[in-house]
């Protein structure tokens, strides 16, 4: 196994809940995908927003007023250099689901037509499909569908192909899977579709905290991301847009600071960003998106990447090296991310999530929020575990064994699972 050069076991020392102990044991917490714990420096940020300068931003000259914006800005600074676009494309929404569902209002209504395709992938989050199928049902746009194949890569030919049919006219994907981490090989995608005049909606929620993402090498005409999976608050997740794009959008909101001038029978609506930004806004949250952006920054994100490959590969040989243990997506830790689905044999993914926690380590179990990724998989549900830099998991010095399966389910003697079907499961 190779080292890394980040020390993950200093940095648990940044997070207030690694304190705590789970049925008596050290908490290893693996749900990153899901969501990430939050260093002091986060915690902090907000409580200090709140004890020193809270008050309403963009709207008063008194000095706490001023300051208060001054904070806020400067997250919007801080967000675009990290993704290399300039602060006035950035748009403060809730989450990743907030910021795809604008670009369906704002952008593709006004602009696509009945009978336009809208391709997306099977390897999306519900988050980049539903908001698409509610936009076929009302305009009658059509979505069309990239498969994957059995390791887990998107069909490029067949991407390509679709493309090149001309009658596509949005592309939205995720750089890297919440399910098999699949990391897509996206700027060669993003090159193809503007050659046949296509926008590209890329949705970075998994891809942006756990590798560096530079906007303007991608070329990408949306982005979206939270908050809350990159060591930051919920309640904040990032739209971005080019300019040309977000000058000609509808607002998706109506009131408070979106708003320039507002007469008996007409508005004249704020520049961007600020037009996309409607009402007293998650203020004390996004200034703790600022902090968070600096604590990865301090840290690196090549060095996170570099730290998540290592991680990831010792994972990987350890499971598969396990007959009772399916594992999905790429077996090559540089093309996923640190996300690793799987199943055991005949144990339910609820009850398996339920055994680990009885040894303090927190693992997500059920569908993803990626049913028809899991149908592709022919998998009704599995466990997912997902390591970040700072969240350790132990290693050879004090190694938690996965179970096994118990008697009452699993013949000691079964065979490999790999690729069988596993037991039905509700939807989480």
């Amino acid at each position: 196994m190779q080292r890394s050069i980040v020390d993950s076991y200093q940095l648990r020392n940044d997070f207030p809940i690694f304190r705590r102990k789970i049925n008596g044991k050290d908490l290893v917490y693996l749900d990153n995908a899901s969501t990430t714990q939050k260093p002091y420096s986060v915690i902090d940020s907000i409580t200090d927003f709140y004890s020193n300068y809270n008050s309403n931003i963009h709207r008063a000259v008194y000095q706490l007023a001023e300051e208060a914006t001054k904070l806020y800005e400067q997250s919007r600074e801080k967000i675009a250099k990290f993704i290399n676009v300039r602060p006035e494309e950035i748009i403060f929404t809730r989450n990743t689901t907030e910021s795809i569902n604008l670009i369906a209002y704002s952008w593709a209504r006004p602009e696509l037509k009945k009978g336009d395709i809208i391709a997306i992938t099977e390897l999306e989050h519900h988050s980049n499909i539903v908001p698409w199928q509610i936009l076929s049902q009302e305009i009658g746009t059509r979505l069309e569908y990239v498969g994957i194949d059995e390791s887990g890569f998107l069909d490029l030919e067949h991407m390509i192909e679709l493309i090149a049919s001309k009658r596509v006219k949005l592309l939205s994907l995720s750089h890297m899977s919440n399910v098999l981490g699949t990391i897509v090989p996206i700027e060669r995608i993003i090159k193809v579709a503007h050659e046949y005049d296509v926008p590209v909606l890329v949705d970075g929620a998994q891809s942006v905290p756990h590798m560096p993402v530079d906007v303007n090498n991608m070329g990408c005409d949306f982005l979206v991301f939270s908050a809350h999976k990159m060591l930051g608050p919920t309640g904040v997740g990032v739209l971005y847009a080019k300019k040309e794009y977000l000058d000609k959008m509808i607002p998706f909101m109506a009131g408070g600071d979106m708003i320039k001038e507002v007469f008996k029978f007409h508005t004249n609506y704020n520049e961007v960003p600020y037009k996309f930004e409607a009402g007293t806004p998650n203020i004390a949250d996004v200034v703790g998106f600022g902090a968070a952006i600096e604590y990865l920054e301090k840290i690196g994100m090549e060095n996170i990447r570099k730290h998540e490959i290592v991680l990831t590969e010792y994972a990987l040989e350890s499971m598969l090296a396990l007959k009772h243990v399916t594992v999905y997506g790429p077996r090559d830790p540089k093309y996923r991310g640190g996300v690793i689905s799987f199943n055991i044999a005949d144990i339910h993914p609820h009850d398996l999530a339920t055994i680990m926690n009885e040894h303090g380590i927190a693992i997500r179990s059920g569908n993803h929020c990626a049913q028809v990724l899991m149908q592709r998989l022919d998998v009704p549900a599995s466990s997912t575990a997902t390591a970040l830099t700072c969240c350790r998991t132990r290693t050879a010095r004090s190694r938690t064994r996965i179970p096994s399966p118990p008697a009452s389910t699993t013949r000691a003697s079964a065979p490999s699972t790999r690729g069988s079907r596993t037991p039905g499961a509700r939807n989480t």
